[in-house]
């Protein structure tokens, strides 16, 4: 019994370091300042028409923490979706509402704004809206980041 507590141990640390190496670190080349104003906004193609993004540091496409701007236009709703990893979220400007759950609804979700922050766990069914005025959130994720939409007819990539 002792042997095989030894070698279920040894299996869990190695186990661990091989997943530790899988996992690409956030590094930086330079110090870098970032302002809304000057950075490259590009359309978000995962994202319903109209939303932006611009990538601070890391790559989503690549396994790795990476942290991005979304900016999203006024009375904007993203529907109920799914990601496959923890997202933390936090408005820099405007407003954003976020709301658990499968359907589209307002009235049970809540209403952030700057400075705010939530988290969100993996695979929890999540929609957002925006108010009446533009809002610009950062995202900081782990890769390769996806959407999945709760109604594949909601997916702009479709």
């Amino acid at each position: 019994m002792r042997i095989l507590l030894i070698i279920s141990m040894l299996f869990s640390f190695t186990a661990t370091a091989f997943a530790e190496d899988l996992i690409e670190r956030m590094t930086a080349e330079k110090m870098q300042s970032f302002r809304a104003d000057e950075v490259n906004w590009q359309p978000e193609a995962i994202l319903p028409k109209g939303a932006e993004s611009v990538i601070l540091l890391g790559d989503p496409t690549k396994a790795g923490v990476f942290i991005a701007w979304l900016k999203f236009p006024p009375n904007y709703p993203i529907p109920a979706h799914t990601h496959p990893y923890t997202e933390v979220i936090t408005v820099l400007k405007g407003q954003l509402g976020n709301g658990m759950g499968e359907t589209f609804d307002k009235e049970n979700g809540e209403v952030l704004n700057v400075g705010d922050s939530f988290v969100l766990p993996a695979g929890h069914a999540h929609y957002v809206w925006t108010s009446e005025e533009e809002t610009i959130v950062e995202l900081i994720a782990t890769g390769p980041w996806d959407i999945t939409y709760i109604n594949p007819e909601d997916d702009p990539r479709n």
